[in-house]
């Protein structure tokens, strides 16, 4: 932009549009390819990532990443001055889900690096990772609420990293005598926001980086991307109109039903960004949904207005993804070593010919069987099945246990020894706290205690049921 006299970045979307997706595909492979954060970590690193990501000649603009490696997703999201910026969770291996603080320390730090022995980080530091100055050196700093910084600076000096009683680490900070100045004002370690270094220097931008293990990020981040688009609501007057709004004078020719317009809002850099047509979201690997239903009992979907003989006498209308697992496991004996969850990794669904198929290739894609309230009856029992059993060619194959064939799948599931005590609530709810809102949480812990039989949930323990509650702008 220092190229073109008198533009600043907002005054040219479609460049912020275009530096912004070649900066984070070049992140992207940093992660996934380049091993950015070392290579005992890097590749199984199980934690969270959060990264603000600001381009270089765009102040404003930032990326948010939520960082695991194993799988990837994220959606892109516009600020309402117009800047975009990415919330990414990226997933890693799980035997590293708890790393040690000074594995921490290898890939977060939280201080200033010493001017003479490390310059260029202590440079991109001083430009992108300093909050403030706000409190007492700043009162009227946006950060502020009630005389006090929203975001909780300047933190407490810590010699080593620590893990606190709710799973969130407490950074390394110590008292080592390096400042930066900012506005005038000599800030220390309290005030640096935890970065990467190679990360920080490399892309010379606002780089968080945050590590946590708390399944409430994930939500976080699954909330942005289905919460739909961003509204705005706009009064439309006259200046005579107006006028008389300001002076609480009301006539006959007030029609708010014409004057106010419930819109969806799109800046600049957003219009940029889809006439590029880049993508607002990305997955990696793909998600496999995973239909299951009763026996003859798959639900068949069709115009209304077509014959229902014609409905009827449709080709392979009574095949389903469920029931051709079934017929793939008849088929092949290599095919029953998987669970209907698993089958995914290792077969194709191909709709339009209604079959599994071999996959080839080294492209990963993980299967997810669709929930069942346990509500649903006979339903949720085949589903609870569905997540043991491997292999099954039937469905009175998936009902038989040890030789015996049940009459119902609740009562294979007590055979199982899935329904014995309140294992069933326990899982449920568990299973529940991965993807549910704390309103859907309680929702479900109600419906559990009116319709199953149980009698000490682990929930009343150990309530996942309220862990939800920041509200997302």
């Amino acid at each position: 932009m220092d190229l073109i006299p008198g533009q600043k970045p907002e005054d040219r979307p479609d460049i912020v549009a275009r530096v912004f997706m070649l900066k984070l595909k070049e992140l992207m492979n940093d992660i996934k390819n380049e091993k950015c954060f070392g290579q005992t970590i890097a590749s199984k690193f199980t934690n969270q990532l959060q990264l603000y990501y600001c381009l270089d000649d765009c102040p404003k603009s930032f990326l948010l990443i939520f960082l695991y490696l194993h799988a990837v997703v994220y959606t892109i999201e516009f600020q309402k001055r117009g800047l975009p910026h990415a919330h990414i969770l990226v997933f890693l291996h799980p035997d590293d889900k708890d790393p040690s603080p000074s594995q921490i320390d290898k890939i977060i730090s939280a201080e200033i690096p010493d001017k003479n022995s490390d310059p260029d980080g202590y440079e991109a530091v001083q430009n992108y990772m300093i909050h403030g100055p706000c409190g007492q050196a700043h009162p009227k700093s946006p950060c502020m609420v009630d005389k006090s910084c929203a975001k909780h600076f300047p933190k407490s000096f810590c010699t080593e990293t620590t893990i606190d009683e709710d799973n969130y680490p407490v950074y390394r900070r110590r008292d080592d005598g390096n400042t930066v100045d900012k506005n005038g004002v000599k800030l220390d370690n309290r005030f640096v926001v935890p970065y990467n270094r190679n990360i920080l220097v490399k892309y010379q931008a606002h780089i968080n980086v945050e590590w946590c293990n708390r399944s409430r990020s994930i939500k976080y981040l699954f909330k942005y991307i289905h919460k739909g688009e961003d509204r705005t609501t706009v009064l439309i007057e006259t200046e005579e109109q107006q006028r008389e709004t300001r002076g609480g004078k009301l006539t006959n020719r007030d029609d708010e039903i014409k004057r106010y317009l419930d819109a969806r809002y799109i800046s600049g850099c957003e219009a940029a960004w889809r006439i590029f047509q880049f993508p607002l979201q990305y997955r990696e690997p793909a998600v496999e949904k995973l239909q299951f239903h009763l026996e003859n009992e798959h639900v068949v979907v069709f115009p209304d207005s077509m014959d229902l003989d014609k409905i009827i006498s449709r080709p392979n209308i009574e095949k389903t993804m469920f029931t051709e697992w079934m017929t793939a496991n008849q088929l092949h004996e290599e095919a029953r070593s998987l669970t209907y969850a698993q089958f995914p990794t290792k077969w194709t669904w191909h709709a339009k010919e209604k079959e599994w198929r071999k996959r080839r290739g080294g492209k990963k894609t993980i299967g997810r069987i669709y929930y069942a309230q346990p509500t649903s009856g006979e339903k949720y029992y085949l589903r609870m099945l569905l997540n043991t059993v491997k292999g099954c060619r039937s469905y009175e194959e998936i009902r038989t246990v040890d030789g015996v064939v049940h009459p119902t799948y609740k009562s294979a599931c007590y055979a199982l020894g899935l329904l014995n005590d309140d294992k069933e609530g326990d899982n449920c709810i568990k299973e529940a706290s991965h993807w549910a809102s704390a309103p859907q949480m309680r929702q479900l812990f109600c419906t559990i205690l009116l319709f199953c039989e149980v009698t000490d949930l682990i929930a009343n323990k150990e309530p996942p049921l309220g862990r939800d509650r920041t509200p997302i702008g």
